[in-house]
């Protein structure tokens, strides 16, 4: 009896397949981690600075950038899900989903963050966690694996510490925010440098 043969994107699972890594599934993948990276970086860089002149009196471009962050990462995950028709309809299902929720988070960001600082943390924090659930679900069996994991872990840990741990002020959570958006940026931007780059052994 011949075994039957899968093509890619015929599955509907919730975990990336080595015959999902495609070119065009490569190039999305890498696009978006690329596209999270340099943001993160930035971002980081920026609200680290903000840290430490005065947070609690600019919350408010704080926040706004939080929602500009979320918007772009978010419309990369929506448009990935939509046009990527070579990975799981899983996987592009949760990307849709995870692109359409960081949507909201932008826009929940900058509605009143002055009033509600436990709301900009819950907001970042399942923002964080979701993106590192799928973060691994997503990681490559080749030399970005170990990479790739430990940014997915990375950004569920920083975010189930930002939801949980008390914030006494602005500013715990704008450092604590900045330090994690440049360490996730370096790993997205490592993993998207070594994706692709030769299938490690099952």
């Amino acid at each position: 009896m011949s075994t039957p043969t899968t093509t890619p994107g015929s599955t509907t699972g919730f975990w990336l397949f080595d015959h999902d890594l495609s070119a065009t599934a490569l190039r999305w993948l890498k696009a978006g981690l690329w596209v999270r990276a340099i943001l993160s970086v930035v971002l980081g860089i920026v609200v680290l600075v903000l840290a430490f002149n005065n947070p609690d009196a600019i919350v408010y471009t704080i926040a706004f950038l939080f929602a500009i962050y979320f918007w772009i990462v978010g419309l990369m995950r929506v448009v990935g899900g939509i046009v990527n028709n070579t990975v799981t309809g899983g996987i592009r299902a949760l990307n849709i989903i995870l692109g359409v929720l960081l949507i909201v988070a932008g826009v929940v960001a900058i509605r009143n963050p002055i009033v509600s600082l436990i709301a900009l943390a819950l907001v970042i924090g399942f923002s964080w966690i979701l993106e590192g659930v799928l973060a691994v679900m997503e990681t490559a069996k080749d030399s970005s694996k170990w990479f790739g994991t430990i940014l997915g872990v990375v950004s569920v840990v920083a975010g189930i510490v930002v939801i949980f741990l008390p914030l006494e002020s602005i500013g715990i959570l704008v450092l604590f925010a900045g330090i994690m958006l440049v360490v996730t940026g370096i790993f997205a931007a490592i993993t998207a440098a070594t994706m692709g780059r030769g299938a490690k052994a099952l």
